[in-house]
């Protein structure tokens, strides 16, 4: 039964990525430790694929060990709901992020970018053959050959 709690423990402490607001620090960040960016569009609080999206994958305990040793992540949220509104500056911040990779205001949007903020590959909306293990294929798959 120890044994049991202790596993069950240590897997709620297995290391969670960080998901940074600042995509400029986002890019300080990604090119001081070698790593790539990945940049989330999502509506959290009204975006069905959003939402299933960050669960199934982006909160998944093998993506986030994958992306702990290889991306810095950025998200970009749109909240509709008032509770959820961000602040002005993170709204905006949000917005020229918008006007620059997802022009199409496609949700949810997801964009692999070197550290310069030049764009590798996109993922559009929540395909139900996207699985964790295909992500961190086309993931390594682009950044293999742009190193």
């Amino acid at each position: 039964m120890k044994l049991l709690l202790l596993s069950f423990l240590f897997s709620l402490l297995t290391i969670a990525p960080t998901w940074e607001l600042n995509f400029d620090q986002a890019k300080v960040e990604a090119a001081q430790t070698h790593k790539f960016i990945l940049l989330n569009f999502s509506g959290s609080d009204w975006c069905g694929p959003c939402i299933k999206l960050k669960k199934d994958l982006f909160e998944s305990a093998e993506f986030g060990q994958f992306a702990t040793d290889h991306l810095v992540l950025v998200r970009a949220d749109f909240p509709r709901k008032s509770k959820n509104q961000l602040e002005a500056s993170q709204t905006a911040h949000n917005e020229a992020l918008a006007e620059k990779y997802n022009r199409q205001g496609k949700f949810p949007f997801t964009v692999l970018l070197d550290a310069n903020g030049r764009v590798l590959k996109s993922w559009d909306g929540y395909p139900q053959s996207l699985t964790v293990a295909s992500m961190v294929e086309d993931i390594q798959a682009v950044t293999s050959a742009t190193r």
